[in-house]
């Protein structure tokens, strides 16, 4: 029996992390499937409310600065207070955001409740993925670089179309998803309540407000071509929430909310189906191969947008999200080799700084830019920006060190 003993407690262990990686991936698809659920109803606010492509443009403004500022001061919470506590945290702020989103008359209302939006995915983006990581197996070796990136698109994609199905088809169209989207979070927050904690509470608290962005010095030497490569396609993400409404509406011809859910999931949830696929190839190769195949994608959008063909404009949507998927997968495996448990919530803080960054600062120019420009003009210079990214990951793009080796490029 004493010989057993230890494998016996071993296997306890294995199948309780295994549980809390569940609740991890569930809690962080919930997260992000509130931030999806307000996009298929962005043009019945505009149709209703009289808001313009500029005021819905600010609201995707307002959540990513949200984020921004909570990962700039709160990143490395968890590794103090434990991640338990701050991903219940982000998920109740979460809830209450839904909450003052059930009564939406006019643009202030939307822009706060996407501001508490973003707090809540602040907090959640360096915590809950951090647990993923901290929980997930160790075969197959790219599922925690693949569950921690790609389980926020795959978020998105599920409250895209649930919220669109909902809103074309239930009752309450502008109160219901939001009501099931709070049964989700409050499941979310007690499955994480049961789960084991993966941190040793420790001090520094107060301490780690104080902001600071840095990854280990052995991984550097990838955040130049990691953060355009960022920078490029979470710019992406937010055309697609602030513009795309208004693009499937005005130039490709439908209103159907069902569609434009389905339209915004082709994007995120092929990405979480591209990611492992880049499991398959080295960081620099995956990241060179993604951001290509993204490039591509673009040009097919362009082309769908100047013809008006909507067919087009999904296919090149599904390309352009499975290759972010990969490039997304490849980089962020990259910035984690070697991390210790300390090191994934800074890690994963910066990765989203620079995520939220391409999100918020081509989503200020656009908003500022929409009087003069028209949406198909905006998106040539989102894909100017695919363009340079490219670019820059075809050239520069490298593995992370081994030992006092250099992988081969």
């Amino acid at each position: 029996m004493q010989n057993l003993a230890p494998v016996i407690n071993l296997g306890r262990r294995d199948r309780t992390l295994r549980l809390a990686f569940v609740a991890a991936v569930i809690s962080l698809t919930a997260v992000f499937a509130a931030v999806g659920s307000t996009i298929p109803l962005f043009n019945i606010y505009r149709a209703q409310e009289g808001f313009t492509n500029a005021d819905i443009s600010l609201t995707v403004v307002a959540y990513s600065a949200a984020t921004l500022s909570t990962l700039l001061f709160l990143g490395r919470l968890s590794n103090h207070l434990g991640r338990r506590p701050v991903a219940i945290a982000s998920l109740g702020l979460l809830a209450v955001a839904c909450l003052l989103l059930l009564s939406v008359h006019d643009i202030g209302m939307l822009i706060t409740g996407r501001l508490l939006m973003g707090f809540g995915a602040g907090l959640a983006s360096s915590s809950l993925t951090a647990y993923i990581v901290d929980t997930s197996p160790t075969r197959p070796t790219w599922l925690a670089s693949v569950a921690s990136s790609q389980t926020v698109m795959f978020g998105l994609a599920v409250g895209a179309v649930t919220s669109g199905a909902l809103v074309q088809f239930g009752p309450w169209p502008r109160q219901l998803v939001y009501l099931v989207v709070i049964g989700l979070l409050l499941l979310s927050a007690a499955l994480v309540a049961v789960s084991p904690e993966t941190v040793t509470l420790r001090p520094g608290g107060w301490h780690s407000l104080r902001p600071s962005v840095r990854v280990p010095v052995r991984v550097r030497h990838l955040l130049p071509v990691a953060a355009g490569l960022f920078l490029a396609t979470w710019a992406t993400g937010a055309f697609y929430q602030a513009f795309v409404p208004a693009l499937v509406a005005d130039q490709l011809h439908t209103s159907n909310s069902l569609v434009l859910g389905l339209v915004f999931a082709a994007y995120m949830g092929s990405s979480a189906v591209g990611a492992p696929l880049g499991g398959r190839f080295s960081s620099a190769a995956g990241q060179r191969i993604g951001m290509t195949a993204f490039l591509a994608g673009w040009i097919g959008l362009i082309t769908a947008i100047t013809t008006g063909v909507l067919p087009l404009f999904i296919a090149a949507t599904i390309v352009a999200g499975a290759a972010q998927g990969i490039a997304i997968s490849t980089a962020t495996r990259g910035l984690l080799f070697g991390s210790t448990l300390p090191d994934r919530a800074p890690i994963f803080a910066v990765i989203y700084l620079l995520s939220y960054s391409g999100a918020t600062i081509p989503s200020l120019i656009s908003a500022r830019l929409s009087s003069i420009f028209t949406v198909p003009e905006l998106a040539r210079g989102y894909a100017g920006f695919a363009v340079l990214a490219t670019l820059l990951t075809a050239v520069a793009a490298r593995n992370p060190h081994t030992g006092t080796d250099q992988e081969q490029r």
